[in-house]
This record gives structure tokens, C-alpha cells and sequence, in this order.
């Protein structure tokens, strides 16, 4: 988290930290992007059972189960892993559109550190007012800031060649924009009710693993 608030500050010092460091993909993923957003997973965890969030069609505020709130997390926290994956496949393939001999480790390395704001920023899910427009703004000033970090860190990392630095900018943003703002709208579908054969899916799941019935006797 002190990094992701690094980037933002000193946008290219952090860089060039990030770049001498030369840290492979596995090492960024154990230490940097799974303990930010399993940070904000607990707290939207702690949230959803004790505060809950506007829910349906009347928008009433409605809290969840824990073993709800548990599998809820965990969804969302594969569709994290998986947009910071697909992302550096994107980011990787771009670099190679643009004549560039780029490394997965490179691309990770953009895109996991690129990604930090929406991340951190999704701890302040924790509030049942953030929802509705709240909820989009949150996504919105998290990934304009990664406009902003993304900027300094493509050339520093990817190291393209000057003519093609900010097309392949500028290609890296809008498809990362693209990709948290599905999962984003998926996940605000969800916490309003849209997708009604899900919780009906989690609710079985849950009424046929008793470890998870116990699970809900737990007081956080």
C-alpha cells in the first residue's frame, strides 16, 4: 500500500526504484499485489457482514451472510488475479505490436503496479456509502490515477522506442481501463441483486458444505 501511495506521489522515482530492483513476476505477485488486494477484500468482507449495501430493485441496504461475503471475496478476488494476468498478456502483446522484444516480467511489472490506485481504492468499499455513483467514482479516480503512473512506468519498464513510447501507452490504458471497468460493473451488478441465479448458486454451495454453515457462527 505505501508503494501504491509512492507511485502516486513520486510517480518516477518509484519507477526507477521498481526497474532497479528487477523483480520477477512471482516475487511481485507474493509480496506486493496479493497482500493489496487481499487488504481490500477483508475489508469489503468486514463491510458487506456488519454494514451490508444497497441492494435490489428499492435499494435497500442489505447485509450478507459470511459465508456469502466469503465467496463473494474470493470471486472477486480471481477476477483481480485474472485481470492483472490478462493484462500483462495485453500490455506484452502490445509492446510486440509496437516492434518491441518485451518479457512477461516487464509487462506484469506495468501492469501490477499500474493497477495500484484501483486497488488501494477499493478498500473504501468497506462503506455501504460507497455504492451507486459512489462506487463507480472510486473506480474512476482509481484508474485515472493509473493514466497517471502508467505515464511515468511504460517507458521505464516495457523500454520501447521513442516513437512508439505513447502509442503503446496509450493502447496499455484504455485496455486496462476497459478491463477493471467490466469486472467493476460485474461486481456492482452482483452487490444489486442483477445476478439472481448466482446468489441462488451460493446459496446451495453453502447449504451443502457445513464448514461454511459453521462459517456463518463466527462473529468478526
Amino acid at each position: 500500500m505505501i508503494k501504491a501511495l509512492l507511485l502516486v506521489v513520486d510517480p518516477a522515482g518509484t519507477w526507477d526504484a521498481i526497474v532497479q530492483k528487477k523483480r520477477g513476476w512471482p516475487a511481485i505477485l507474493c509480496v506486493y499485489v496479493l497482500p493489496l488486494l487481499l487488504l481490500a477484500c477483508v475489508a469489503e468482507f468486514y463491510g458487506l457482514v456488519h454494514w451490508g449495501k444497497p441492494r435490489g430493485f428499492l435499494a435497500r441496504v442489505e447485509t450478507l451472510s459470511n459465508s456469502e461475503a466469503l465467496i463473494f471475496e474470493l470471486l472477486q478476488l480471481c477476477l483481480m488475479l485474472l485481470l492483472v494476468f490478462l493484462g500483462a498478456r495485453l500490455v506484452k502483446a502490445l509492446g510486440e505490436t509496437f516492434h518491441g522484444r518485451n518479457t512477461f516480467p516487464q509487462a506484469f511489472t506495468v501492469t501490477a503496479y499500474g493497477l495500484a490506485p484501483v486497488f488501494t481504492l477499493r478498500i473504501l468499499d468497506i462503506f455501504p456509502g460507497v455504492s451507486g455513483w459512489a462506487y463507480w467514482a472510486t473506480w474512476g479516480i482509481g484508474i485515472l490515477l493509473t493514466f497517471a503512473i502508467l505515464y511515468h512506468g511504460v517507458p521505464r519498464v516495457m523500454l520501447p522506442d521513442p516513437p512508439h513510447a505513447f502509442g503503446l501507452y496509450l493502447m496499455s490504458s484504455v485496455f486496462l481501463f476497459m478491463m477493471s471497468g467490466l469486472i467493476r460493473y460485474l461486481t456492482f451488478a452482483f452487490l444489486k441483486g442483477k445476478f439472481g441465479k448466482l446468489e441462488v448458486l451460493i446459496e446451495k454451495v453453502v447449504a451443502h458444505l457445513p464448514m461454511l454453515q459453521s462459517f456463518n457462527k463466527i462473529h468478526f
